[in-house]
């Protein structure tokens, strides 16, 4: 019954990930561990790029790590240690941006672009379709068609 148990236990431990943080690294009060841990969590490796600083062996990510926690010690507040990261290593630092003018102008410009080229093809479109073609007809192919149009009766 003890292997069963065993098993068991590696099955639904065996999915987590592993995460980077080593013990001397971690504070000695829960709360603020916790709080480190989150804040690890929301800011992004930038050697990684694609991992959280929490998950990221890298020695940059480390020294981060290590600089949240001691921001934590010194008592600012989660705002104000991610401000301090992102004043100095710039919103990519951040794994979801905070809204602002430029994200709002990242994220919108492709819609603008998309809204102008319908627009732009709209009134290319209707230009097009109001503009007569072809040329106008000399006197000797106005009496041909009206012949066509208008044969003479039997």
């Amino acid at each position: 019954m003890s292997g069963r148990l065993v098993q068991v236990f590696l099955t639904t431990v065996s999915p987590l990930p592993a995460l980077a943080v080593n013990p001397d690294e971690m504070l000695s009060h829960p709360a603020m561990e916790s709080r480190a841990r989150t804040l690890s969590g929301e800011l992004r490796c930038m050697v990684c790029q694609n991992q959280s600083i929490d998950d990221s062996n890298a020695e940059l990510a480390r020294d981060l790590r290590l600089l949240v926690r001691d921001r934590l010690k010194n008592g600012e507040s989660d705002e104000q240690v991610l401000n301090y990261i992102v004043s100095r290593y710039g919103e990519f630092v951040l794994l979801k941006p905070r809204f602002s003018v430029r994200t709002m102008t990242l994220w919108g410009s492709p819609l603008v672009l998309i809204l102008a080229g319908g627009i732009s093809l709209l009134v290319f479109s209707r230009r097009s379709a109001r503009r007569p073609t072809g040329t106008c007809l000399n006197s000797e192919e106005e009496r041909k068609l009206q012949k066509l149009l208008n044969p003479p009766l039997l």
